[in-house]
């Protein structure tokens, strides 16, 4: 299982010492200031939210550059490479690991109190490096010093930019989950902190405060930093709770089933893409799972307890290939912001089912409860597929609307 911690935790090693070497290359090179912010930068996605179980976008780190393809998160701030300092349980080829040169930076550096959303870290002198250590809900984790390289991007409008970043170098990796660790390079952490490498980039004038997303349900899609890419109309807004954590959440929302009320409403509800899948608290989701099996009645679905991939899953007199082949039988879902007029985020049946490879339909809501989420509620990669999500910093906003995720729109 993947998902994204909500509460990363930060603390300092200071016994701990990397051992850099190498000269530094171009640490102190000044970008130049584009005078066009409202460009952007997209980058194509690659994965799904099943069988693989996550999205990833390619980002060149350092000089020569190397490609590390990163697990795009929103519910965390940190991004953060695999790194040769020496390495505990990275899984790239040792060359094809970040190697560190003399470009830590310090604790007294406003960049390492960004990430800290206390707003200081606990380092005992300025002079220290800025360590981190974040925990993930699935348990997994990344311990690692912020060090500061060149990040060459090619915005929309032509122009080749590469600013001297600051990212996480994780030396010691641990996977989570019971499945093998993923194939990723490392997390592109996207959170509304002012650390992370969206805010980075904005700071510099490069692109507007505003990211996005839009996922395929063919797999794939793209990623964007700026404004460039935000539909004109047709896009439901609803305001960012200002919590702490720095999460992109939202709220209060009901509950809808069939277009009819449930009986579930003020949730708040914060958007995740670190999530393969949607999960609600155990009151909220025993709640959706009663309604559906109750609708599911006199339907040709048995229950499929042999499944093991999700906790519920139906089979049908044969193997489904498609979730077209059970649309009929499942009824779309709704959330209802109801501080925002007419905010509703749909969610069709391809928003929270998956066929697996045994031909079984499986519901793609899970409780949170069960896995240490409490009572926050998360909206995953599944309910994001073939929408455009979009997370404007500056107007402290989330939007969507449905889109054909195979390519970006030109505006």
């Amino acid at each position: 299982m993947r998902m994204s911690n909500l509460f990363p935790v930060f603390v300092l090693f200071a016994a701990f010492v990397l051992s850099l070497s190498g000269k530094l290359c171009f640490a102190d090179r000044k970008p130049s200031v584009i005078n066009r912010p409202s460009s952007s930068i997209v980058f194509p996605v690659k994965g799904n939210v099943y069988p693989l179980g996550h999205f990833t976008a390619s980002v060149n780190v350092g000089n020569p550059p190397k490609v590390f393809d990163l697990d795009i998160d929103t519910g965390s701030d940190v991004t953060w490479v695999q790194c040769d300092a020496p390495c505990t349980g990275c899984t790239l080829p040792r060359d094809k690991l970040y190697k560190p040169h003399n470009n830590v930076v310090r604790c007294g550096e406003p960049l390492c109190a960004a990430l800290f959303h206390q707003g200081k870290p606990p380092c005992r002198n300025p002079n220290d490096q800025c360590d981190y250590q974040i925990e993930y809900a699935d348990h997994g984790s990344s311990i690692g010093v912020l060090v500061k390289d060149l990040v060459p991007m090619k915005l929309a409008n032509g122009t080749v930019i590469a600013p001297n970043l600051g990212f996480g170098c994780g030396y010691d990796q641990h996977n989570g989950g019971s499945q093998p660790p993923p194939s990723t390079g490392g997390v592109l952490g996207l959170g509304n902190s002012k650390g992370t490498l969206a805010s980075q980039i904005s700071s510099l004038t490069h692109v507007r405060s505003v990211i996005g997303h839009c996922y395929s349900g063919h797999g794939g899609g793209f990623l964007f930093f700026g404004g460039d890419l935000v539909p004109s109309s047709g896009i439901s807004w609803t305001p960012i709770l200002h919590t702490s954590g720095g999460r992109y959440s939202s709220g209060p929302a009901d509950v809808f089933f069939g277009g009819k009320a449930v009986g579930i409403r003020g949730l708040t509800l914060t958007f995740d893409s670190g999530s393969s899948y949607t999960y609600f608290n155990s009151q909220v989701y025993g709640a959706i799972l009663n309604t559906l099996r109750n609708d599911l009645k006199g339907q040709p679905l048995k229950d499929a307890p042999e499944e093991k991939i999700l906790p519920v899953c139906w089979k049908g007199s044969k193997a489904f290939k498609s979730v077209a082949d059970v649309r009929s039988f499942f009824k779309p879902l709704a959330l209802s912001f109801t501080n925002s007029r007419n905010a509703q985020f749909q969610m069709p049946p391809e928003s929270y089912l998956i066929i697996s490879e045994l031909g079984n339909v499986c519901l793609g809501i899970l409780d949170g409860s069960q896995v240490g989420l409490g009572n926050v509620n998360l909206i995953g990669d599944i309910s994001f597929l073939d929408k455009i999500v979009v997370y404007d910093n500056e107007k402290q906003q989330i939007g969507w609307a449905p889109a054909n995720c195979s390519r970006p729109r030109k505006q």
